[in-house]
């Protein structure tokens, strides 16, 4: 009868579906302490390794892009530099400290690159075709390359035979945030006439109430809902294509909201991410093929940052324990709406004057 029970409990064992974020809480009770956690084993010090060659090649590719791509010849910033209608280019250092700060907080918060950076160097005078383009390739290496190292840090577990639910989760994201990033792009840009400030002002409100509400809820487990993941990796996705920001957000909180383990959804939004970025930049690319002028200029700057704070993220997801990422995604979600209203309400307090 023992027997019988043991064969029973063994079936079960083989039958029970691999989530894919088992592997996150078997790590820490495993290695119950920071300081256990702390030191890396030798593969994944190879992966490390792994991502930033994959970010230095990238790089390289962009210095090529910023040698050969057509200047946005009446762009402030490129008169200053002495850059405008030649093909010089130089290492942006400002740049690349904003971009350090903010990939970094994006890769072990998944979000803010986006939201938060476009409007900075808005503001500091580029372009959006120098902006634009160059955010949605350093998001789909970012969030490809991020995917591979949450796994190899034991983050998340991506399984394909059987498929794991962190699988179906990334697919579910993806597909919806694809149609929606293209369906906003024509029907906002194409069709409607709204001012950008007034689609910032949307994202900023709905990532406030998404903010508190998961700040709120972090202190218990919450019920696993994977239906819900289908209409905010549409929100997600809509928010991409209208304002170019906003994605990473919608999708890491609606994850908590929805009962994924933080840990693990920050893989999962990564990997989505990545794939809806990469449709984007194919859509960028047809449309530079027709004569849209696309600026590289920024790409080394942004692409050298990366090769740092992408890399270290990861790890730090690793190495600190789920109950603080519950508190720190959300609280960073707050953050980020705080700079997006702050740099909005110059513009906002002009067209409601007006």
């Amino acid at each position: 009868m023992t027997t019988a029970l043991m064969s029973g409990d063994t079936d079960l064992n083989k039958d029970e579906k691999r989530m894919g974020w088992e592997v996150a809480r078997d790590l820490e009770r495993e290695k119950a302490t920071i300081w256990e956690r702390i030191v890396p084993e030798w593969r994944q010090i190879k992966a490390a390794l792994s991502g930033v060659l994959f970010f230095f090649l990238v790089f390289l590719l962009g210095c090529y892009l910023a040698s050969h791509s057509v200047r946005i010849v009446d762009n402030e910033v490129m008169i200053k530099y002495g850059w405008a209608g030649t093909s010089e280019w130089g290492l942006m250092w400002t740049v690349i400290i904003l971009a350090l700060v903010f990939e970094f907080m994006d890769a072990a918060a998944g979000m803010g690159f986006g939201t938060a950076l476009t409007p900075i160097l808005l503001v500091l005078g580029f372009d959006p075709l120098q902006i634009v383009p160059v955010v949605l390739i350093q998001q789909t290496v970012a969030g490809l390359v991020g995917a591979f190292l949450h796994r190899e840090f034991q983050n998340v577990e991506w399984k394909f035979k059987p498929l794991s639910e962190t699988v179906r989760l990334s697919l579910i994201i993806a597909t919806s945030g694809t149609v929606f990033v293209l369906l906003a792009t024509i029907g906002i840009y194409g069709v409607l006439d709204l001012d950008p400030v007034w689609i910032k002002l949307y994202v900023a409100i709905l990532l406030l109430g998404m903010g508190v509400i998961s700040l709120f809820q972090s202190r218990r487990e919450r019920p696993y809902r994977p239906n819900q993941l289908i209409l905010f990796g549409a929100l997600a996705g809509f928010n991409k294509g209208v304002g170019g920001g906003g994605y990473g957000p919608v999708v890491t909180i609606g994850g908590l909201i929805s009962g994924v383990p933080v840990k693990s959804m920050l893989g999962v939004t990564a990997l989505s991410e990545g794939v809806v970025c990469f449709v984007a930049v194919l859509a960028w690319l047809a449309m530079a093929s027709t004569g849209v002028v696309v600026d590289y200029v920024l790409l080394p700057s942004v692409m050298l940052a990366s090769m740092v704070s992408a890399v270290i993220a990861p790890y730090l997801t690793r190495v600190f324990p789920e109950t603080i990422w519950r508190v720190v995604v959300p609280g960073y979600c707050l953050i980020v709406v705080a700079l997006t209203i702050w740099k909005l309400w110059p513009d906002l307090k002009v067209l409601l004057a007006g």
